[in-house]
């Protein structure tokens, strides 16, 4: 873990975390299965060890939030529970269980002149995390940068400093059982902003790939200041269009779950569509399942002439990640009139059709350009634990690189392996 105290000593200890984390990649590169599967088992022993440590440091998390007034979304993010402390440690077993990214042969083919060419799967080196709120992040990103063969520096946020520090000692603790270096995971707990600035620019060429996890506010400032590449998705205004032809019990059990199982989660639908034809039949007694379970409606017209409990929809409930539990409600026309409005007002991040219809929900899988698509499931599961993935380190909703759940595969990148016979080019 890394303390700063003024400016110059703030600069060094920078310096000096990035060239450790360095060193690091370069002995975890070449690391064993084995050794990055008995770290990641002791890990998990020492989170269930130190889970009464854990929890009281995060019972002082909570007491600090609450008196800055931080919101119910924001202190379920923050908050842990001995269950909470559990998946933190299975996640971490299950993804020793996974296959080692690291060395996969992606493709290999064979030239006219013999040269023998493969594809091979590498880690990318040092990956800075930056996050806000959610502790278990410390543990995710901890154990997937390992399993990845990747060394990474984690910053996370200043009200879940107390608890992601007890979860980095049991990281820590995990990396010496198995004898590889304690500084392929690090922790900055300064709450100087310059921290932040100094990973952005790459700590001195140290970090390979920045990975913000929090709120529009940070992943905005990480795109505009980052001068080396960054993974990661603005928002997650996640979308469910419940089709003419969806089941009226699925569509009821789905919208409520996808809004309200977690209402701080990326993948939390935040505006339902409506096909007009069903407004009466299904929308209402969603609606009336969604407002008991404590949800607050915002509306289009049509919707309201149903259910005039709900209030107006502005332009902006459109363009709105809520975290909350609040839902913008729409009428639709069709298929195609829901494709459209989430075109225009999506992120790209998850979009769910609940339908009998299979020619509409491929239509709608098709078109779609999210990182996650789904058809009569919750937008609930977008979750890289949920896709058979262990854990993840976040949602990347960008073109290049890695798409939906980041886990250790996605946190690879290759290198070609050419074999010759003593070939030279004309």
């Amino acid at each position: 873990m890394v303390k700063f105290g003024d400016d110059a000593e703030l600069e060094n200890a920078l310096k000096k975390t990035g060239r450790a984390a360095r060193e690091a990649a370069i002995e975890l590169r070449e690391a064993s299965r084995g050794a990055k599967d008995e770290a990641l088992h002791a890990m998990a022993a020492a989170i269930r060890k130190h889970a009464e440590n854990i929890l009281l440091a995060n019972a002082e998390d909570i007491v600090a939030a609450k008196k800055q007034n931080l919101s119910s979304a924001v202190l379920d993010r923050l908050a842990l529970d001995e269950a909470r402390i559990e998946a933190m440690a299975s996640g971490l077993e299950a993804i020793a269980e996974l296959a080692d990214p690291v060395g996969r042969e992606l493709a290999r083919w064979t030239r006219p002149n013999s040269l023998d060419i493969a594809r091979v799967a590498t880690p990318i080196g040092v990956i800075g995390i930056i996050y806000e709120s959610r502790p278990n992040v410390t543990a995710d990103a901890g154990a997937l940068c390992l399993k990845s063969g990747n060394a990474v520096i984690l910053r996370g946020g200043s009200d879940a400093a107390r608890s992601s520090s007890a979860i980095h000692a049991a990281l820590v603790e995990g990396l010496r059982a198995a004898r590889l270096p304690e500084t392929a995971i690090q922790m900055i707990t300064t709450t100087d902003r310059a921290a932040v600035g100094a990973m952005l620019e790459g700590l001195d060429g140290a970090i390979d790939l920045i990975v913000p996890r929090g709120g529009k506010s940070l992943v905005a400032r990480v795109r505009e200041e980052a001068r080396v590449p960054v993974l990661a998705h603005l928002e997650g205004i996640c979308h469910i269009y419940v089709h003419a032809k969806a089941d009226l019990a699925m569509a009821r059990a789905i919208v409520l779950n996808a809004k309200m199982r977690r209402t701080g989660v990326c993948g939390a639908a935040e505006t339902m569509l409506i096909d007009r034809a069903i407004l009466q039949s299904h929308g209402t007694p969603i609606l009336h399942d969604l407002q008991k379970a404590g949800c607050e409606i915002r509306a289009d017209e049509n919707v309201r002439d149903v259910f005039p409990s709900a209030t107006a929809a502005s332009e902006d409930d459109w363009r709105s990640e809520y975290l909350d539990a609040i839902l913008a409600v729409k009428t639709v026309d069709g298929v195609e009139d829901a494709i459209r409005h989430i075109e225009t007002y999506g992120s790209h991040h998850t979009e769910a059709i609940v339908t009998e219809d299979a020619q509409a929900a491929e239509r709608f899988l098709a078109a779609l350009d999210s990182a996650i698509v789904m058809w009569n499931a919750s937008t609930q599961f977008a979750d890289g634990g949920e896709f058979g993935m262990g854990a993840e380190i976040g949602i990347g909703t960008g073109k290049l690189h890695a798409r939906g759940p980041v886990g250790v595969e996605q946190l690879t990148t290759f290198k070609y392996v050419v074999r010759g016979k003593g070939q030279i080019r004309a």
